[in-house]
């Protein structure tokens, strides 16, 4: 992961419809890897920002962090409502060679399919981390200014990463899964080999019809 300055403390606002204002906000920071809230996104694009922190603030706060199976990570779930604050992360395939775009992505060069070409938002999550789990996580162990911009920092929880797909759940793409399984996730190493092989057979089905956008 590289290190942006751009990252930042995120203070939401509740929107119309999200319960009225609270004294105490949760603050995020996001991960040196999310893209989401940039101009120029690669995968899922957060459109209209205060109004998606909002949501993932009353969702986490609904969310029981008690049965997460790694201690402080948590994939909280997006209500309906919340869909319209995003664009989706991935479109249907083509075989028409102008559809897609070439971008570099942490530090590779990979075809996406144009935002132009996405699917309409159908589920949207955000794993969400706190701060403790965050600078626990394998690959922040390896990035001293990512450590030492997030203790830095006031934020109690680090947005990992947004998803908002269409089409069947699939929740990584196929190297995030190689790499997690790799050492790159805590989670991944207490998948039993039953949930490798299920999760391995529903990602190639996801990837085989669709693919990830970009501006």
């Amino acid at each position: 992961m590289r290190y942006n300055k751009s990252h930042y403390i995120f203070k939401p606002a509740f929107a119309q419809g999200y319960g009225g204002q609270r004294e105490e906000l949760m603050k995020f920071a996001k991960s040196n890897i999310v893209t989401a809230f940039d101009s120029k996104a690669i995968g899922s694009k957060v459109t209209s920002p205060k109004s998606f922190l909002a949501a993932l603030e009353q969702a986490l706060a609904e969310h029981d962090q008690s049965k997460a199976r790694v201690p402080g990570q948590f994939f909280v779930t997006l209500p309906k409502i919340a869909h319209q604050f995003v664009s989706s992360g991935v479109g249907e395939r083509t075989l028409n060679p102008d559809d897609y775009v070439v971008r570099v992505h942490r530090g590779q060069a990979n075809l996406y399919l144009k935002r132009t070409k996405a699917a309409p938002v159908e589920s949207l999550a955000v794993v969400v981390y706190t701060k403790e789990a965050y600078l626990n996580d394998p690959d922040v162990k390896n990035e001293p200014e990512e450590i030492k911009r997030i203790q830095a920092s006031e934020a109690e929880y680090v947005i990992v990463a947004v998803l908002s797909s269409s089409g069947p759940k699939a929740e990584l793409t196929p190297y995030r899964f190689v790499h997690n399984l790799a050492g790159g996730n805590n989670e991944a190493l207490d998948w039993t080999a039953d949930e490798i092989r299920t999760k391995a057979e529903e990602i190639k089905a996801y990837h085989d019809k669709w693919c990830v956008v970009a501006d």
